[in-house]
């Protein structure tokens, strides 16, 4: 180097920590070493300034230990704590995480192509559908995708969601105890499989109390959900409301308390899906099925690094819930 200055070598490391060379590389790769071996690596490393290649590290294992993670609908406030419990798992497994946002369908197949340029080791993709073409080039290129909180019927893909079809069956089971007759559906997405387990459990759960539901689509948008409420009460005298996720529930109780003056748990409940930490502020109150976050992104975390070892094939992970009751809904 310029000045007389020679390059700081993990060698140089080891011998100023009294370790062996291979040693120095599980700490900085982030395999197994014991915290007394860390400590001392990484206080020699500071003190002579090293920092390793890991570009050099990758081309030698094969691994560059990167993952990617795709999401879409950030508005949605289970996403950004999904993310967060994600990235501090990676990070805890070895790995540098590279967020990439998509919409849900038009640009998920140009993301995730960047994002094979950065030759990550693993995908993660929430919130969001692949095409077959993408599918088949991960698949050539030997790098694993798990879908998070999004099923796909076809593509052999791995996927963790919450067990929607059952949630929906516990929604219609809540409304029905309630005492409620007048049953309204405000739908997510149709073309998110998730969505539609989760309209076609609340469908199959109302029917066992014989009872019919009017559905309008909210497609996870406030807007539409908050206009979808007032049809549904205004037109069709609905007095209970099963709401595809709480980001569409909180626009529901804003517009139907604000605007038609309604008490809710009185006048009509709302039951919301995910269990966000806004559901349980007061203003809210909000009666929702808990997505179990945590054990989701610890099976998607789990999944990848399987995969990434060759140590699995592509599955399907249910993970259930339960009902979170507040004073939306009596």
């Amino acid at each position: 180097m310029d000045g007389g200055m020679t390059k700081v070598t993990s060698s140089d490391v080891a011998k100023r920590a009294g370790v062996s060379q291979s040693a120095v590389s599980r700490v900085f790769s982030g395999a197994s070493a014991s915290k007394a071996t860390q400590d001392k690596v990484r206080a020699a490393a500071a003190e002579l300034g090293y920092r390793p290649n890991v570009l050099a590290r990758s081309l030698i294992t094969g691994r560059s230990r990167i993952s990617g993670l795709v999401v879409a609908y950030l508005e949605n406030p289970f996403y950004p704590d999904a993310l967060e419990r994600m990235s501090k798992a990676l990070q805890a497994r070895g790995y540098h995480t590279l967020i990439f946002m998509a919409s849900w369908t038009s640009d998920v197949d140009r993301v995730l192509e960047e994002l094979l340029d950065y030759q990550v080791d693993g995908i993660i993709a929430a919130s969001v559908a692949l095409s077959d073409g993408l599918m088949d080039r991960c698949r050539a290129a030997e790098i694993p995708i798990v879908l998070f909180n999004r099923g796909q019927e076809e593509g052999g893909l791995t996927q963790v969601t919450c067990a929607n079809h059952a949630a929906g069956v516990g929604g219609a089971d809540h409304l029905a105890a309630g005492g409620h007759r007048r049953f309204g559906h405000i739908a997510g997405w149709d073309g998110s499989m998730t969505g539609r387990d989760r309209a076609a459990g609340f469908a199959e759960g109302r029917a066992r109390h014989g009872q019919s539901a009017v559905t309008r689509p909210g497609d996870y948008d406030r807007e539409k959900a908050a206009s979808a409420a007032l049809t549904l009460v205004d037109e069709h005298g609905v007095d209970a409301l099963f709401v595809g996720n709480d980001h569409m529930a909180f626009s529901v109780i804003d517009v139907l308390r604000h605007q038609r003056g309604m008490a809710l748990g009185r006048d009509v409940s709302v039951v919301g899906f995910d269990d966000v930490p806004m559901a349980a502020w007061p203003s809210y109150d909000l009666t929702t099925w808990r997505q179990p976050s945590g054990q989701m992104v610890a099976a998607a975390v789990e999944r990848m690094m399987a995969l990434i070892d060759g140590e699995a094939s592509p599955q399907r992970v249910e993970i259930e819930g339960r009902l979170i009751q507040r004073g939306s809904s009596r």
